[in-house]
């Protein structure tokens, strides 16, 4: 079972990967980061995907048959962000964020991988 470093580093294996990390979206902290960031801030980042995480997460209209909304996806010009939901043992408030190069990444693969991670994940 890997733990948050070893989790971010397994996901920068993704083909086009940028740059990944493990956020809580309660407080908007970057609990781990690994590559780039998108503005070359990971703690502005983190705090600014997470108030989308928690708008995702909390919102019924994301999620009107009452499961947990389990990833979201922005598609810009230059890439892709994936923010993936872990579910946790205790109150899940965390997900990892993935940034793929659009050119290079694969969505769909990058879903794949992060899904299983997720699932792996050790936070103690």
């Amino acid at each position: 079972m890997p733990g948050i470093d070893e989790c971010l580093l397994a996901a920068m294996v993704v083909p086009g990967a940028l740059g990944a990390s493990l956020v809580d979206w309660t407080s908007g902290l970057a609990l781990g980061t690994v590559g780039d960031s998108p503005n070359g801030d990971h703690e502005a980042t983190a705090a600014e995907t997470a108030e989308l995480a928690r708008m995702a997460a909390e919102q019924r209209a994301f999620s009107p048959d009452g499961l947990p909304v389990e990833d979201v996806i922005i598609t810009t010009p230059s890439g892709y962000h994936l923010l993936r939901f872990v579910e946790t043992a205790f109150d899940s408030s965390v997900f990892l964020h993935l940034w793929l190069d659009r050119e290079d990444g694969n969505l769909a693969l990058a879903r794949i991988r992060l899904s299983s991670l997720a699932e792996q994940l050790v936070l103690a």
